[in-house]
């Protein structure tokens, strides 16, 4: 879990930071990002190492990273902790700064050794050993101080990422640190917010080195937070009826699906859809939703024929029959802001015309493929989705001029003009079945009461995510969290945000 950052905090590449690096260094002063991150690094050393009187391995690497762990190392000398430098560099391969670094320990009578000191009860064990930018898997001796740290059962503390884990992407590169919190520097990125990430940060601390990183380099990506809860719905005036609040009709439910469609359906009415339409295609269609039944059960083809719908959902139990593709076809041709997931993304993915007709509708598109469907729509495998999830979302988002979210840790959500965001909620407990039909519905209902795209997508996954969150402090989870459970809990949240930081939910 992340440490609490606002709504819209900036998240960088690792060449957006080269080049914030690259602008601070031509700024009036020059200043000393090296000296100031390892500063930054050692404050955040001694809140966690305490006054144990135990003593502080470091383990530093071949690169500016190793600097950092350097400059940090002294500081904490300075302030009478006991430290220990593991190097684990050529220091005639070390960067200027580097070099520079690791003669000002020495200056100030630290000491270096080139192997792990016996084992020791450490306060704190610092990953000073890679940090953004890493372009190969760790193998040898790197990997078995990764796997010393560890294993060693001390905190551990991650400077800038934890070592072995891409920082553009999440991915771990043959191993990694598995740390308990990780201060990073400049900007938030990627790879410390999905994938593998969110396994190994820990707490992340963010340290700009009092750059002003906007003035720099505008983002083009970001954090969402709980901020985004409030302009998704405007406060209800007294004089209102269900009509004020919008009609959403769901196309899906094929023979043996039809759960999907009806929990799609009860998440659009319990987070404020005005009425909600289930238009099912299978033949075994019920008449009424008894656990629902204000849902109104139609087939699709009566769903369809409505001329007082706000917003369209497909996909939910849609199945891939040829019934299916033809519903499919006759929600490509509404004037409706359109949610599509599951079987529709599929179905879309199988047909270049359906693609073509999709990226041609001019109106709200909202996609929410899991890497698999991204991988479909891509025309490529699910391991080079999840290689770069940012860069895929992006690319669904350009190629079909749409606003997408590719679901999973740290769910991705970019819109048509490239700008992207990162989901810091939700937990494993969301790995079942149904979650991606609630979150459909979600959708639909903060559009259909008048969210625009970006807000209705950046709110409806932080909601969904965050529900899920709840239900897990709550003792539901999330071991055995049902998608189900999360409806009732996101309208709580959305009513209340507050019920989140009563929790000591800290993200956003």
């Amino acid at each position: 879990m992340t440490s609490s950052f606002i709504h819209g905090t900036p998240v960088y590449l690792t060449e957006e930071i080269r080049r914030i690096e690259t602008l601070a260094a031509a700024l009036p002063g020059k200043p000393q990002l090296m000296e100031r991150a390892g500063l930054a690094a050692a404050e955040l050393a001694r809140e966690i190492a305490g006054h144990s009187g135990k003593p502080i391995l470091v383990l530093a690497g071949p690169g500016n990273n190793g600097g950092d762990a350097f400059v940090m190392a002294r500081h904490l000398r300075q302030w009478w902790f006991k430290t220990e430098i593991m190097f684990a560099g050529d220091e005639k391969k070390l960067p200027a700064d580097a070099i520079a670094a690791l003669r000002a320990w020495r200056d100030a009578g630290g000491g270096i050794a080139d192997a792990v000191p016996p084992r020791q009860d450490w306060s704190l064990i610092v990953d000073g050993l890679f940090g953004s930018g890493l372009q190969r898997d760790i193998t040898g001796r790197h990997a078995d101080l990764i796997s010393a740290a560890n294993s060693a059962g001390a905190p551990v503390l991650a400077i800038d990422m934890p070592s072995g884990l891409a920082s553009d992407s999440g991915r771990v590169m043959g191993c990694a640190v598995r740390a308990q919190h990780t201060v990073t520097f400049i900007g938030l990125k990627p790879g410390l917010l999905t994938l593998d990430g969110p396994d190994h940060c820990g707490d992340i601390h963010l340290r700009t080195l009092d750059l002003d990183t906007a003035q720099l380099l505008p983002a083009h990506g970001s954090l969402i937070g709980s901020e985004v809860l409030a302009p998704a719905l405007p406060p209800r005036a007294r004089n209102s009826h269900k009509g004020s609040f919008g009609s959403v009709g769901i196309i899906g439910g094929a023979h043996g699906m039809t759960g999907a469609v009806l929990l799609a359906g009860r998440a659009a009415l319990r987070l404020g859809a005005g009425r909600v339409y289930i238009g099912l295609t299978g033949a075994d269609a019920p008449s009424v939703d008894m656990l629902q039944p204000e849902l109104m059960l139609r087939t699709a083809d009566e769903v369809l024929r409505l001329d007082h719908l706000t917003c369209l959902a497909v996909g939910p139990g849609l199945g891939n029959s040829p019934d299916a593709a033809f519903y499919l076809q006759r929600v490509l041709q509404s004037q409706l802001p359109l949610i599509l997931d599951a079987d529709a993304l599929n179905l879309i993915a199988a047909s270049d015309n359906k693609k073509t007709k999709l990226k041609q509708i001019v109106n709200i598109k909202l996609l929410t493929p899991h890497p698999a469907e991204a991988a479909r729509l891509l025309k490529c495998t699910t391991q080079e989705v999840q290689r770069d999830r940012v860069a895929a979302a992006r690319r669904i988002a350009a190629e079909l001029n749409c606003d997408v979210v590719l679901k999973g840790a740290g769910s991705i959500c970019a819109t048509s003009d490239q700008r992207w965001a990162i989901n810091p909620s939700g937990n494993p407990g969301m790995a079942g079945a149904g979650m991606g039909d609630v979150l459909t519905g979600i959708l639909a209902a903060l559009l259909a009461q008048g969210a625009d795209a970006r807000t209705a997508l950046h709110a409806g996954v932080y909601l969904h995510g965050a529900a899920a969150d709840l239900s897990a402090a709550a003792g539901n989870g999330p071991v055995g969290l049902s998608a189900g459970e999360t409806i009732d809990m996101a309208r709580a949240i959305l009513n209340n945000p507050e019920k989140l930081r009563r929790h000591g939910i800290r993200y956003g």
